[in-house]
Formats: C-alpha cells, sequence, structure tokens
C-alpha cells in the first residue's frame, strides 16, 4: 500500500506545525496583539525566514547533491534587486507626480520620466534609465524578473559548468569568481543599479503610505513564513522518492551514478536552477524588510556565510539548514546589535560586535571537528536513542 508523501516525511509535517506555531506567536506578541514584541523586531524575525528559505536551497545543492556552490546568494541579491528596482521606480513617481501636480501645464510623460531618472540616478551623476529598468514601472514584470533572471543565469552557467564536467573545489572557485566578478560591477556608478548607493528607501510600499510600517512589516512576516512553508515542502518533495535517491547518490558516487546511465548532468543543472530561482524569491521578500540593498550584500563572504549557517544546521537535513540559518542570523543580530554585554578583562574589553565574525568561525571549526553532523543531527541523536 502507497502512504502519502506526509506520512513517508513526518518531519515534514512537525516543521509546518512550528512553523504555524511560530507565525501564531509572533501575531499575539507583536504590535497587533499585545504589543510586546516591537516592529523592528518583526521585521528581523521575516527576513531571518527569508534566510532560512535560502539555507535550505543551499542544503539542496550542497548537502543533498554535493555542489559547493558559493555563489548562491548573488541570486538572493538579484531577486532584491529585482523588485527594489519596482519599489524605487514606484516611489519615486509618485513624488515626482506630486510636485508636479501644481503646474500650469501639465507635464508630459518624457519630462515625468526625465524627472524620475533624475531623482533616482542624480546621485550618480546620471538621469538616464538604463535599458534593462524598461520594465521597472511593472509590479508583474518585475515580479517575473525576480524568477527568470536568476533561473536563467543558472541555468546557462550550470549548463557550461556540468557539460564541462567541472566538480568540486574548482566548482567552487568558479561560482564564487562569478560572484566577485558581479559584487564588483555593481559597485560601479554606471551599472545602472546607483553603485554602492544601492537601492533605498525599499520599505516604502507604494500604494501603502498611510499604512503603519507594524502592520507592513507583519505581512511581510506572513508572506516570508509561506514561501518557507512552500520552500520546503517543494524540496522535501524533490528529495523523497526516486529523484531523490538519485541526487544523494550524485553526491556520494557521480562517477557510478553516471555508469549506471543516469545523466547526470541534467539532475545536478535541475537542482542549481531550482534552488537559484528560490533564492532570488526569498531575496525578494528580504531586502523590502531589510529597506535597501547594495552590492556589499552580494559580494562572496555572504554565500561563505550561507555555507556556514548550513553546516552549522546540519546539511543534508532541511531543517537542520533552517535551524543553522535561524539560529545564526538572530545571534548575529543580538551580538552585533549591541545586545550582547561587553566583557570586562581588566586588561581588555571585549566588544562583541568586533569579535563576533571569530566567534561564528571557531563555531564552524568546532562543528566541522566535533559535530560534522550539525545541530540537526543532535535530533536524530534525540530521536533514535535507545530507551
Amino acid at each position: 500500500m502507497n502512504r502519502s508523501f506526509i506520512a513517508q516525511n513526518p518531519s515534514v509535517l512537525w516543521f509546518l506545525l512550528a512553523l504555524g506555531l511560530f507565525t501564531i506567536g509572533v501575531t499575539i506578541l507583536s504590535d497587533a496583539g499585545v504589543g510586546i514584541i516591537s516592529t523592528s523586531f518583526v521585521k528581523t524575525l521575516g527576513k531571518t525566514l527569508c534566510l532560512c528559505l535560502v539555507a535550505i536551497a543551499m542544503d539542496l545543492v550542497w548537502g543533498y547533491c554535493g555542489i559547493l556552490s558559493l555563489g548562491h546568494f548573488a541570486f538572493f541579491g538579484i531577486g532584491g534587486y529585482a523588485i527594489g528596482m519596482w519599489l524605487m521606480y514606484a516611489r519615486t513617481e509618485g513624488i515626482v507626480l506630486e510636485s508636479l501636480a501644481n503646474q500650469t501645464i501639465p507635464p508630459t510623460p518624457q519630462e515625468v520620466s526625465d524627472a524620475i531618472g533624475n531623482q533616482i540616478f542624480g546621485v550618480v551623476g546620471s538621469s538616464e534609465f538604463p535599458v534593462f529598468w524598461a520594465f521597472a514601472d511593472s509590479l508583474s514584470l518585475q515580479l517575473l524578473m525576480v524568477v527568470l533572471i536568476p533561473g536563467l543565469l543558472a541555468l546557462v552557467f550550470g549548463w557550461l559548468a556540468f557539460r564541462s564536467r567541472v566538480t568540486g573545489v574548482y566548482l567552487s572557485i568558479l561560482t564564487q569568481a562569478g560572484t566577485l566578478a558581479l559584487s564588483l560591477y555593481l559597485f560601479q556608478n554606471d551599472s545602472g543599479l546607483r553603485g554602492n548607493n544601492g537601492l533605498s528607501g525599499l520599505q516604502n510600499i507604494p500604494g501603502f503610505e498611510t499604512t503603519p510600517q507594524s502592520t507592513i512589516s507583519l505581512a511581510f512576516f506572513y508572506a516570508s513564513a509561506l514561501a518557507l512553508a512552500l520552500g520546503y515542502l517543494l524540496f522535501a518533495w524533490v528529495v523523497s522518492g526516486k529523484m531523490g535517491s538519485v541526487i544523494k547518490a550524485i553526491r556520494d558516487d557521480e562517477a557510478r551514478v553516471r555508469f549506471l546511465g543516469y545523466h547526470v548532468e541534467s539532475y545536478k543543472l535541475f537542482v542549481f536552477t531550482l534552488t537559484a530561482i528560490v533564492a532570488g524569491i526569498a531575496g525578494a521578500l528580504y531586502y523590502p524588510q531589510a529597506g535597501i540593498i547594495n552590492p556589499a550584500e552580494i559580494a562572496p563572504i555572504a554565500s561563505i556565510y550561507l555555507a556556514v549557517w548550513v553546516a552549522i544546521g546540519g546539511r543534508g537535513r532541511l531543517y537542520g539548514a533552517v535551524i543553522g540559518a535561524g539560529f545564526v542570523s538572530l545571534l548575529s543580530s543580538w551580538f552585533t546589535g549591541g545586545g550582547a554585554p561587553a566583557i570586562d578583562l581588566g586588561f581588555y574589553t571585549i566588544q562583541w560586535t568586533d569579535w563576533w565574525l571569530v566567534l561564528l568561525g571557531l563555531s564552524f571549526v568546532a562543528v566541522t571537528l566535533f559535530f560534522p553532523k550539525g545541530i540537526g543531527g543532535l535530533f536524530d541523536y534525540l530521536v533514535r536513542k535507545p530507551s
């Protein structure tokens, strides 16, 4: 008798139940409820859920398929830039139209466009829209770009790399080099995305100017929770059944899988492209909550952090990636946001804002040496521990 997908994967049900209870709890404690949790912390939790989503994408491509991509956070950033272009255009358009409303002679569409361009690109000494801003005035088309651009980039890169059978550390270096090239290009003022200034004011959602940030932050929190739930379900389905067995076999012994007649490159390309698309969606939800995106967000170090989260949580376990990303992200906010008190040793005062990255690096080394299965492995041990 064939069992249902949930029956075969009970951890999926437990995860969805935990996520649902967490969402309800945050709603009750937020300003919409008893007001214990601040609006800024609701945004932090919403951003954390987005990071958990990109972490499970990283876990699928690395933990299950064995492809250590050090460039997946670039897809996350591309999704943020795609939605950020519409947010900035629409918000600036509203400001420009309001400022020109009192003119005796109504402005022409070209005058409005020029004024919008000057407002957006004046900071980098330009006023002309680059070609790829052609759809910035359309929310539906920019949402399509959130999916299409990361997907197409991953498809082209993956096809070139996998058909050449680039694997292991060489593939990691290629993905890292591509991410570095992209971030360096975006730092230039003539990149068309405002260089180091990035896109700002993304928390101001056009059409909802009078809506309190507490309401907007909660709406994005719900959207992030829903995206994480759907992403978890999707990836759990991918790694179950025959497809999941082939993907894990590629990780363990690619040559043998190829010898058995499977087209390894197709499976790897599917996983690489799918996870890039999900990473782009996660970025599109993250940056309106962060309020700003700049090229530093997609520097190679960000993708390395992503790998660290998955390793600490336990790669090869979707819930482990969620635990790792959530734990490290919230701990990082606490340490770097001034929540952790300084420690006075007499001869030296430890300021955690300076030492957080050292602590994170030591944690990664400790997990690698002593807990190779990560935090998620401890849950496995507790569940399977004989009575």
